[in-house]
């Protein structure tokens, strides 16, 4: 049963093996298929890891569609789940009733209630963002932003404001990006998608447009003065760079104070940014992927003048989640580090850094076999994944020892 367990997992690495042939070299992919054929079970266990062993258990059950998790400072987690409920896990993985108070959300397709932010100084505002697929005229929809207030008895948010709409609203059910990140000067970043639709791609190039951008916005959702396109003449000046697919994935790094994000390639070409401000990523003029059915994007070309190229790409995608940098000391080895959470490829990506450079990979919990949609390290150091399914669970990952 074992030696045909890692059989079908060799098998299944094989393309991502030539790839990181080509981007780390012969040892560094051999390493990453040592690490990741070691494994337990689906309902956890204990795994090989370049760094040692970990011991993967199963936190919490029962979630259906978690989309984005955060940590309330007293150490339960804040939980999106997709058709629209906001939840509390306890400390022992107890699930709360939905908390009330959020806004209706369009749940169609890739669309619902979606990523959960809470505010640097939320010990003292108890304010907490939601970002959701915002229903519009006419079975029309955009991603959308609002802010509320976490009542006493953390039952309800009070107070509740829409701060961000995205323009236009468009008839999609797809590719709505969705992340909310503090920057370390207190001013937001919301990630946009392109909506996904042929006829709408244009728009990631378009600056009187919100599709395929990221959006930078103070905390109650006005404009930064120092926004890049603030008094240009036919530009949002919430826009902060533009030219994206789908960003699902977005963290500051903790080293830099910089924004990362991650997104989707179409077939092949996901790809990590660091969006500098008025930066143009390409799409859909250039891509690192190719259109499903094996067609070229636009001219079929990675490169261009005035084009920001990603630091890293990938083609098998591994379709991404949330990201984070981990910052902990639990997993000394680890520190630095970058986590991605996989959907297609069902793994715990980690990535090695040297400064703005990917010097290795590794894939966790390959496994489990669970498509996992959101990665956060908890105040214990632990880092904490949420899987991707209508029994959707919170898995809890530390060091064997």
């Amino acid at each position: 049963m074992f030696v045909r367990r890692q059989m079908e997992s060799k098998r299944k690495l094989e393309p991502d093996m030539k790839r990181l042939l080509r981007h780390l070299g012969l040892a560094a992919a051999l390493a990453v298929f040592a690490s990741a054929t070691a494994g337990a079970s689906s309902e956890g266990g204990t795994f090989s890891t370049r760094n040692g062993d970990i011991t993967v258990s199963v936190f919490a059950t029962g979630l259906d569609r978690p989309w984005g998790l955060n940590f309330l400072p007293d150490g339960r987690i804040v939980v999106t789940e997709k058709p629209g409920r906001l939840r509390i896990v306890s400390r022992e993985g107890g699930l709360s009733a939905p908390i009330g108070g959020v806004p209706p959300v369009d749940a169609r397709g890739q669309g619902g209630l979606l990523d959960v932010t809470l505010h640097p100084q939320f010990a003292d505002n108890k304010l907490v963002y939601l970002s959701y697929a915002e229903p519009g005229p006419g079975g029309t929809n955009s991603t959308a932003v609002a802010r509320g207030r976490m009542n006493v008895d953390s039952t309800a948010l009070e107070d509740v404001k829409v701060v961000f709409s995205q323009k236009p609203k468009v008839s999609s059910t797809r590719h709505y990006g969705s992340r909310v990140v503090f920057a370390p000067d207190g001013t937001i970043f919301v990630t946009m998608g392109d909506r996904a639709a042929l006829q709408l791609r244009g728009q990631s190039q378009d600056l009187n447009s919100h599709l395929g951008k990221v959006v930078r916005l103070t905390e109650d959702g006005r404009v930064p003065p120092d926004n890049p396109f603030v008094g240009r003449a036919g530009a949002l000046p919430e826009i902060w760079s533009y030219g994206h697919r789908n960003i699902q994935g977005a963290a500051i790094n903790t080293v830099t104070g910089r924004l990362w994000t991650i997104e989707h390639g179409p077939q092949g070409g996901d790809e990590i940014n660091i969006p500098a401000a008025g930066a143009n990523h390409g799409w859909p003029l250039v891509s690192h992927g190719v259109e499903y059915g094996g067609a070229p994007i636009g001219n079929g070309k990675k490169y261009a003048p005035g084009i920001a190229d990603p630091i890293f790409t990938w083609t098998p995608v591994i379709a991404p989640g949330g990201i984070t940098f981990y910052t902990a000391d639990l997993f000394p080895a680890w520190r630095g580090n970058l986590f991605i959470s996989g959907l297609r490829s069902r793994a715990l990506v980690r990535l090695e850094l040297d400064g703005d450079r990917v010097i290795s990979e590794e894939r966790l919990l390959i496994d489990i076999r669970d498509r996992i949609r959101d990665v956060a390290v908890g105040p214990d150091g632990a880092i904490y994944v949420a899987t991707d399914s209508s029994n959707g669970r919170i898995l809890k990952v530390v060091p064997a020892n």
